[in-house]
């Protein structure tokens, strides 16, 4: 009986412990929530003035954004479309995007893009290609990814739109010609579809 009593003691001690435990981190959680969730959104749009510089524009890009579905960008990667305006009329639109099929899996692309279909900029959020080969997509070890800002489709004409292996005018890297080949025939891709449908990117509601 004794014993029976002693093992109760301690599974209730136990509990106790335990309950007190999960409080603490459930309000560890609660007071940094707002914390954690203003750093994500600081990032983001940190993010985004590199390819939209926030002197052209005076909306809340954060907040006029739509998600694409269409077959030109992936099914199984949401597209998002952050919209620029000056004044209530459109100036830019800043797409981030993923293209899957990356020599180490998905490569997530931002790709600013100004009203006259001429790019801002592009960066890359987020890979996993293979360090020393394929990350040189990064611009804080190449400077690749900035030979974009400035074209457009017909600068150079759209044949040309490719690495230069598959005769384009794009640099491939040694021994990894698939990750810029992926990223330049994505950003191509991109700028097709935004000339083709900026009157409904910039109509359609948040």
């Amino acid at each position: 009986m004794n014993m029976t009593r002693q093992v109760l003691r301690t599974a209730l001690i136990l509990g106790a412990f335990g309950l007190a435990g999960a409080g603490l981190v459930a309000g560890v959680e609660w007071l940094t929530r707002d914390a954690r969730e203003a750093s994500v959104v600081a990032a983001r749009l940190k993010n985004l003035h590199v390819v939209i510089p926030p002197q052209i524009h005076d909306n809340d890009i954060l907040a006029d954004t739509i998600v694409l579905s269409d077959p030109a960008f992936s099914p199984k990667y949401p597209t998002i479309v952050y919209r620029a305006r000056k004044n209530g009329e459109p100036v830019a639109a800043a797409f981030e995007t993923t293209a899957p099929e990356g020599y180490a899996g998905p490569i997530r692309l931002l790709i600013g893009i100004d009203i006259d279909g001429r790019l801002i900029g592009v960066r890359v959020l987020e890979h996993r290609e293979t360090p020393g080969l394929g990350d040189g997509i990064e611009v804080e070890r190449s400077d690749w990814i900035l030979g974009f800002a400035g074209r457009a489709i017909g600068d150079p004409p759209l044949e040309r739109w490719a690495v230069k292996k598959d005769g384009g005018i794009f640099d491939q890297f040694t021994g990894a010609t698939i990750t810029p080949r992926l990223v330049v025939n994505t950003v191509r891709k991109t700028l097709l579809y935004f000339n083709a449908n900026k009157t409904r990117i910039f109509s359609e509601e948040p």
